[in-house]
This record gives structure tokens, sequence and C-alpha cells, in this order.
């Protein structure tokens, strides 16, 4: 029996995973979680074969979520289906552990598909992932400013380009005003930016917001 771990904060999405994969896979058992304390409680309790799971959901900041789900379950496999665009999550989805990345606009037979890969084994990767990992490993390729970013200043960063304020930006991320002070001062360094109206300016013109 296939043991699949469905976690979503809207329980409509987790049903409707549900009725596409039970459609395709006939003898497997279902697990639901609403959020990231109760998908890493499930994972402790029950031994899955892969986890099909959103990247935005209460109780964290999802890929540093995902870093340590993989840390401490390293074979589990990890599907994140979300809404955040791909162009910009996906590789660092792949870079954290996940073993495949897809929008929630993909069509239900691209999730059955991505499924059976990775239980199987393989990492699932869209067309368009692939043609981002070619370009990436091309030596004459040069990265965006913003890719030279760690996860959590991407993160600071397009809330600083939404308009949020240092102290509210800390409140979102349970993180200190210092700390938040800091990731800015290394976006601004790393992307040779000036101030706030640069960040909003840069993540407008690349579309990150």
């Amino acid at each position: 029996m296939i043991r699949i771990l469905i976690a979503d904060d809207h329980s409509m999405v987790r049903r409707g995973l549900k009725e596409t994969l039970q459609e395709e896979f006939h003898d497997v058992c279902f697990h639901e979680a609403g959020n990231w304390t109760e998908l890493f409680r499930e994972v402790k309790a029950n031994n899955y074969n892969i986890i099909v799971s959103d990247l935005s959901m209460p109780g964290g900041n999802g890929l540093e979520m995902l870093k340590q789900l993989k840390q401490n379950f390293p074979k589990l496999p990890v599907l994140i289906l979300s809404m955040l665009p791909e162009d910009q999550y996906a590789l660092r989805v792949l870079k954290a552990g996940g073993s495949g990345y897809l929008t929630k606009e993909s069509a239900p037979e691209e999730l059955i598909n991505a499924v059976r890969k990775i239980l199987n084994g393989r990492r699932y990767v869209s067309a368009a992932v692939t043609d981002m990992l070619v370009e990436s490993l091309e030596e004459n390729s040069s990265k965006k400013l913003h890719e030279t970013l760690s996860d959590r200043e991407f993160d600071v960063l397009k809330l600083i380009a939404s308009g949020k304020t240092v102290s509210e930006i800390a409140d979102m991320l349970s993180l200190s005003i210092t700390t938040i002070s800091t990731f800015r001062a290394r976006i601004l360094s790393k992307m040779n930016l000036k101030n706030n109206a640069g960040i909003a300016l840069y993540a407008i013109e690349n579309k990150l917001v």
C-alpha cells in the first residue's frame, strides 16, 4: 500500500488532491496535515512513501521548513505544490531537497506523472524548470542579482518591495528588527542598491511582486 501525506492549509485543496490521486493510485492510504506543525507530527508518527505539500502554510517559512524536514528525514520524497511562481521558487525548492515542484495551476495529469516519477525514485521537473537548470549550468550564463540571495534574504526582498516596514517584516517572520535590518543591508550590498525604492524598482522590473 502507498502511503501519501497531503499537506495544505485549505481543506478543499486537500480533498481535490486526494480525489485526483485516487483515480490513478488505487491501493493508497491518505493522511492530511493543515500546517507545518501537523506535517512534522505526522511524519514522526507514520512512514510515508511521499509527501505532497504546499510551501506557504502556517507554522514556519516554507523553504526553511523543507530544509529542516529533509535534514531529519533525508530519504522521504517531498513534492511541492504551490501557488508561488515556478521561475522564482522551483530551483530553490530543489536545492532545499525537494523532489519536485508544481504550481497549483498544473493539470491533474502532470500531478499524477510527478507523483509516479517520484515514487519510482526520480525527481520531477517541468520543461520550464529543465530550461532554467540548463541555463544555470551554462558557463557563460550570468545569474540575476536576486538569484545570489539566500532564501531568507529573498523573502525579505519581496516583503520590502511590497511596502512592508522592517518592524512589520520582523513580526511576519518572527525575527528581531536587528536581524531584518541585517538582511536588508546584505540585500543592498549584494545587489548594489541604495535604498528600499531601489529594491522595489528592481522587484517590479523582474516581476518578483
